[in-house]
């Protein structure tokens, strides 16, 4: 195949399809691109401020590496509300803007960020009050969990910023302001990075705080990263303005909008949080040294992800403005333009994690066990990828689409189910151990793949009320 075949996106709709006027694939691309960097830059930078505190704390040991992992689940658990409510967000305000009704697309927010605010503050309480039996839980032993519940009992704090930056940047994705969202992540991974530095080894006459100094400093980069969603509504003249003065009360129609999109997603959430905790917890029962390789080399695998959640990102956005303009040649035109630069990432970030695959291990930690076995399971996480990011696109083409009970269906079925069930097969009563747990997970993303593209080529999707 020719690579000008390839990157063909106009021949993927018929003569009979076509509703106007179709862009040249160049422009086509263009406009996919100027909407995708800054949220695939966006999903990488907020992978990175796990994997820098995680780089940072591994100078310490074993013990700090899993004490910072174990955080990962219970933190995502936590955030499910508040990310299934995004997800409503990013549909409901992407087909407002291809309306172009802004009022509906500001009251949406506004409700919205009060649901968040109310929701993030139980939440992140709860977090903190019961932190140690939360880790317990999520398979935390006696060597590190006193450590991991100051970790996240801090997290916490910064939990409620976080989650009020989550839903203004989720608004203003689906209005195609991806750029807002990256500045926000890129200056909170700077703060992040400056103060891990500082508070993990105690520079100058700031202490020592180790594992505690790296919690402080991702809390104190969510506020400044709060702070800067709060400011990019501050002009009246863009499509998303925030005002005291605008009315702040709920309205029917608005929540039902909300509802239909985020309770589907939030049942997702829900079964993909719960899976990955029972995966996690399943992992955590291997061993310190087992569980600290598992999270060095979960961080690489997010990393890898997160060009794939940057691409759905913009397919959600691409998608749900067409299909509000009423444009489904454009939706599907959007959402294969975004597949096709899924594939040469998958193919980009395969190569390079193969070649330098010992030395980004080599980051984490200086432990030549963990190296070691991270560098075979890397030739997993590799596999992986090329099926995992053009999923996660397919994904988020369905969802803006509206088809989240589809989505959810296949979470509980793959997630919740599948994975941790062959965790457990192959890691014990097999006898492969880690190995075992990330073929599970090679063998998750394989079965949503499948199912996804299944669905998507139906084409029922671009149908769909919102």
């Amino acid at each position: 195949m020719k690579l000008s075949q390839f990157f063909s996106v106009r021949s993927h709709v018929s003569k009979d399809e076509i509703q106007g006027e179709i862009p040249s694939d160049k422009e086509i691309y263009k406009k996919t691109l100027g909407v995708a960097w800054p949220s695939t830059l966006e999903a990488v930078l907020i992978s990175l401020i796990s994997s820098v505190d995680m780089i940072m704390v591994g100078s310490i040991g074993a013990d700090a590496i899993a004490s910072v992992g174990i955080t990962n689940q219970p933190k995502f658990i936590i955030l499910a509300v508040i990310l299934s409510l995004n997800v409503g967000v990013t549909v409901v305000v992407s087909r407002r803007k291809g309306e172009q009704d802004k009022e509906a697309a500001n009251r949406c927010l506004r409700q919205a960020l009060m649901i968040c605010i109310g929701a993030a503050l139980v939440l992140s309480i709860a977090g903190i009050i019961w932190a140690k039996d939360i880790l317990y839980l999520a398979g935390a032993n006696d060597e590190y969990v006193d450590m991991a519940a100051t970790y996240f009992k801090l997290i916490m704090v910064g939990n409620i910023f976080y989650s009020m930056s989550l839903t203004i940047n989720a608004a203003q994705k689906g209005c195609g302001n991806t750029k807002i969202s990256m500045r926000t992540n890129l200056t909170a991974n700077v703060v992040n990075l400056i103060f891990n530095f500082l508070l993990i080894n105690g520079i100058g006459f700031f202490p020592k705080l180790g594992v505690a100094g790296a919690a402080i400093a991702t809390s104190l980069g969510n506020i400044v990263a709060c702070v800067m969603s709060f400011m990019s509504l501050r002009h009246q003249d863009e499509f998303l303005h925030f005002s005291l003065h605008q009315s702040w009360r709920f309205d029917k129609k608005t929540l039902h909008d909300l509802y239909f999109i985020t309770s589907s997603s939030f049942v997702e959430q829900v079964f993909m949080r719960i899976g990955f905790f029972l995966y996690s917890k399943t992992v955590a029962t291997l061993g310190t040294i087992a569980f600290a390789t598992h999270q060095v080399c979960m961080n690489i695998i997010n990393l890898s992800f997160s060009f794939g959640d940057g691409l759905s990102v913009a397919t959600s956005s691409l998608v749900g403005q067409s299909l509000g303009a009423k444009r489904k040649d454009m939706a599907k035109i959007y959402s294969t333009s975004t597949q096709k630069l899924g594939k040469v990432a998958a193919v980009l970030v395969g190569t390079f994690l193969i070649v330098c695959r010992y030395q980004i291990l080599g980051l984490f930690t200086n432990d030549p066990i963990i190296i070691q076995t991270g560098g075979n399971i890397v030739f997993i996480i590799v596999l992986t990828v090329v099926f995992q990011i053009t999923q996660v696109i397919t994904f988020g083409c369905l969802r803006s689409a509206g088809d989240v009970k589809f989505t959810a269906m296949i979470s509980l079925i793959s997630v919740t189910a599948v994975r941790p069930v062959l965790t457990y097969l192959l890691a014990f009563p097999l006898g492969l151990g880690l190995i075992g747990a990330w073929l599970s997970l090679f063998l998750d993303q394989l079965i949503r793949y499948f199912a996804s593209r299944m669905r998507y080529r139906k084409g029922n999707w671009v149908n769909l009320k919102v």
